[in-house]
């Protein structure tokens, strides 16, 4: 017959309060930790991956926005409506002079679309094309080592926490630039670095207000990820996050081909 079923306290009936709320404790800070490196990947990844967008595509959308005005243009030329000629007025200063379509995308489109080549625009000069930041495995593994060893959740005091948020803001520059060196010379920094300090307040007191702490970081976590997901950018690449390359080139054909059906426009108007 079991403790229980005898009626007798089990080692768990027994145990103190307090090592109850520790336990809760730790692991509320491992979910928190967790859920912000999953958090701070996803920015990392939507900040690379809009820097790519704009490099890459945003010539295309320029050259849009310059044939749009155009097209509005030489259609109030032909009118003469005053209506024709406000939104001509208006959509020509959203846009700067912009050069040729054959210029803009020279060595863009080989005989299947796109070349490899499609990231770089070539004008008299060879341009350098977006630099690929996206962390590599080995990055993300020694990014998640240093945040669940180092997370300023873990401190017990105000300075410790201090310096390990210091010493955080360094990693997440480390891996948002997806340097392995660096992160692996932080590793070591923080390997050989002291030992964080012992509470200063009592066992209960420090309990309790580490889980409302951990509670508000959750709420403002879940916000930030919310306004992440939100975003354009976060929603283009929640449509392919194993391969948003593949999702950049499909939005360039598709870019290309208006580009395409606004200079056939363009030259019915004016031809």
């Amino acid at each position: 017959m079991s403790q229980e079923e005898a009626g007798q306290p089990t080692p768990e009936d027994s145990e103190r309060p307090e090592a109850r709320l520790a336990r809760a404790v730790r692991a509320a800070e491992q979910a928190l930790i967790e859920f912000e490196i999953a958090v701070e990947t996803f920015r990392v990844e939507v900040e690379n991956f809009s820097r790519l967008h704009h490099q890459k595509l945003g010539p295309m959308y320029s050259r849009l926005d310059e044939l749009d005005a155009q097209i509005a243009e030489a259609t109030a030329a032909r009118t003469g409506d005053p209506e024709d000629l406000r939104r001509a007025r208006d959509l020509r200063a959203l846009v700067m002079p912009m050069p040729g379509v054959e210029e803009l995308f020279h060595d863009w489109l080989g005989p299947d679309g796109l070349s490899d080549a499609a990231g770089a625009m070539l004008t008299e000069q060879p341009v350098r094309p977006p630099e690929r930041v996206r962390p590599t495995e080995e990055v993300r593994k020694l990014y998640r080592e240093l945040v669940r060893q180092a997370h300023p959740d873990l401190a017990q005091d105000e300075p410790e926490r201090q310096r390990r948020d210091a010493f955080i803001a360094r990693v997440n520059a480390a891996y948002g630039r997806g340097d392995a060196d660096e992160l692996r010379t932080l590793s070591s920094e923080w390997a050989a670095g002291p030992a964080p300090a012992e509470p200063v307040l009592s066992e209960s007191e420090e309990l309790y207000a580490r889980l409302e702490w951990l509670a508000q970081r959750k709420e403002l976590l879940t916000a930030v990820a919310g306004e992440l997901e939100e975003s354009a950018i976060g929603a283009m690449l929640r449509m392919a996050p194993d391969d948003p390359d593949a999702l950049l080139n499909e939005i360039a054909e598709q870019l290309l081909a208006q580009v395409a059906a606004r200079e056939a426009e363009l030259a019915a108007l004016v031809g």
